[in-house]
């Protein structure tokens, strides 16, 4: 495939403003394009109607399309953080104006749902130790924001997979 496939989301008006919004919480992020289109055709005067963006070189599109189709958290977009500061950037940028959900998830203030999540939660998950594993399973659903040190601790910090381990 030549073409990478860009996730476009429907927004009620606010499609500039919230691309312009998640540019500025992403690094390596720009807004590439906006259309702006009277009855007559392109109007640099006229209402966006579309917007290009990239979130770290991955190609988004955002569309003025009106209220019909609100955002539900049946599409939600995983940001796998390094480590807790990243999850404490990312959670508090993103839940200021929206609302903060269970195990890591979250709704921005324009209603996309976001999963926050440390990368060490996968390694744990899927360690041998099923035991271990089950335990930050648990820990995991009681949890909003992940909090690396506590998933660390439900595991046994003397028995967590080792960063070789990763890939």
């Amino acid at each position: 495939m030549t073409q990478p496939i860009a996730p476009c989301l429907w927004f009620d008006g606010n499609a500039e403003e919230a691309a312009t919004y998640y540019v500025s919480v992403f690094k390596d992020s720009k807004v590439l394009h906006v259309d702006r289109f009277s009855d007559v055709g392109p109007d640099p005067a006229a209402p966006v109607v579309f917007v290009e963006f990239q979130i770290n070189g991955q190609p988004f599109q955002a569309i003025n399309g009106g209220p019909q189709f609100p955002f539900t958290e049946a599409v939600s977009f995983a940001i796998e953080c390094a480590d807790q500061g990243e999850v404490d950037f990312y959670w508090n940028t993103l839940t200021e104006g929206g609302e903060p959900g269970q195990c890591g998830w979250l709704k921005d203030r324009y209603g996309v749902s976001w999963q926050v999540v440390p990368r060490v939660l996968n390694d744990l998950l899927r360690d041998a130790d099923r035991e271990g594993a089950s335990r930050v399973m648990r820990r995991m659903l009681e949890m909003t924001k992940l909090d690396v040190a506590e998933l660390l601790a439900a595991y046994d910090q003397e028995r967590r997979p080792t960063e070789a381990g990763r890939g």
